[in-house]
Order: C-alpha cells, then structure tokens, then sequence
C-alpha cells in the first residue's frame, strides 16, 4: 500500500454545505480557494503518473492495489450525492491520505499536510496548480509539462520537504556509523593494551 496517497473529487455544481456527517466533518478540516477555476481539472491530473480515474466506490481498491493517486468525477451533484462519495472516500481514506473536493464555487483541500486553520485563502487556482500541489504532497512524480506552483499557504509546514531531506540524512549518518563500527578488525574493537 502506497505510503502517502491522494483522492481529487472533481464535481461541477456541488452542495457542499448541505449533506451529512461525512461532508460536514470534511469541510470542518478544510483549507478553502475561493479564486478557483475549474476548467480542465480532471485531464491534466490524468497525466500524474499512476493516476486511475475511478468512481467513489473504487478508490479503496486503487490504494489496495498499492496506487497512491486516485481521481473521482462526480459532474454536477447535489448535497445527497456528495454526502454518498465523500463517505465511501472516507471509508478508504487513512491520515496519510490528501483530499481534494475541485468544485466551480471553489477548491476544498484537506487531510495530509493541509493547515485545517488556515480558512479561505484569496489566491488564484488553477489545474497546473493542484497538480503541482498533489505531487508536492504525495511524493509523486511532477508531469513535465507542468506549469503550475504549490499551495503552499495551505500546507501545515511549507518547508517540509527541507526537514524531510534533513531526516534522512541523519539517518545515513547513524547508518554510516554503524557500519564503521561494524567493519572494524576483532583486535580494534577491544582496548586491552
């Protein structure tokens, strides 16, 4: 199973403030785009690597199936349909997992790194962008035609990508050590004469 994983709900029209308990807890963890222009979202994450476009019901298999990067189209839905797809993403969804809910009222990200507090952010959006941002997040690798910058006022930590390198270098570091000590003649190790 993929470690960081990804769900964009592309819809037209959507009621995202009606609906049950699954819609309502998800925008209650939301960072909100109010400048959002949704046109063509769903073509350009289809050129992820790894990308499956799958319907509500099938994103727990693509994460079974070890894919880290699922896109669900919905269309134009009212508050009851969205309320059914956001509950089955949630059932397969974890706390490593980014939701993105791509709407013509506006962009709605919330769960792996995304700053629940950070409310709505006045910044223009477009598909380049969430692409840039979902590949930033997932550890997925950025089509080259991308154009698009990260969000990065929506992130807990924009600099996390830094403090992630720095980790794994002193991990090296320790691994290095051991193997050092490890390498050592039977007579070095001890300190008799």
């Amino acid at each position: 199973m993929a470690d960081k994983k990804v769900v964009l709900v592309v819809c037209g029209e959507a009621d995202v403030n009606g609906g049950g308990s699954a819609t309502k807890k998800f925008m209650k963890k939301t960072c909100t785009f109010a400048g959002y222009d949704n046109a063509g979202i769903a073509a350009e994450a289809a050129k992820i690597e790894g990308a499956a476009t799958v319907a509500a019901d099938g994103v727990a298999k693509v994460f079974e199936e070890d894919g880290a990067f699922a896109i669900v189209e919905l269309g134009n839905v009212d508050a009851d349909a969205l309320e059914a797809a956001l509950a089955l993403i949630a059932d397969a969804a974890d706390r490593r997992t980014l939701l993105v809910l791509a709407t013509d009222a506006g962009l709605y990200v919330g769960g792996l790194g995304i700053n629940k507090k950070a409310g709505t952010i006045e910044r223009s959006v477009v598909a380049a962008d969430i692409v840039a941002s979902v590949c930033y997040v997932a550890d997925l690798v950025v089509p080259a035609d991308c154009m698009g910058g990260v969000l990065y006022q929506a992130l807990k930590d924009p600099n996390m990508k830094l403090k992630e390198i720095g980790k794994l270098k002193e991990a090296i570091g320790r691994m290095e050590v051991a193997l050092q000590r490890d390498n050592r003649e039977p007579w070095d190790k001890h300190d008799c004469a």
